[in-house]
């Protein structure tokens, strides 16, 4: 069997290789949203219990479970790490954009 197709790497931001105009917010929202789910499962916690626990509106946690990150600062999605018992650390790395401006003036 002969299949023609092209294997792409990404770059491992998903919303960077869909062209998303804030990838990299995107991206550290959705790593973020992604340890709250995580620690809510292995819990057990329904929002309402997590509510209870955090006092983060039940709201909120149900929005952050079907990905509605979009209201969502990082600094609420770590205090609310926080509020569930986990201190964040977050390495930054900063890498030049290469941009179609470059290839032109070259």
């Amino acid at each position: 069997m002969n299949d023609d197709f092209e294997l792409i790497r990404g770059s491992g931001n998903v919303f960077r290789d869909f062209g998303h105009p804030n990838a990299d917010v995107e991206q550290a929202r959705a790593i973020l949203a992604a340890k709250i789910v995580r620690t809510l499962d292995e819990r057990g916690l329904s929002t309402r219990e997590a509510e209870k626990l955090t006092g983060v509106s039940h709201s909120e946690f149900s929005r952050i479970r079907n990905a509605q990150l979009r209201r969502f600062t990082l600094d609420r999605m770590i205090t609310i790490l926080g509020k569930l018992d986990y201190d964040v650390e977050l390495d930054i790395i900063f890498t030049e954009r290469h941009s179609l401006q470059q290839e032109v003036h070259a």
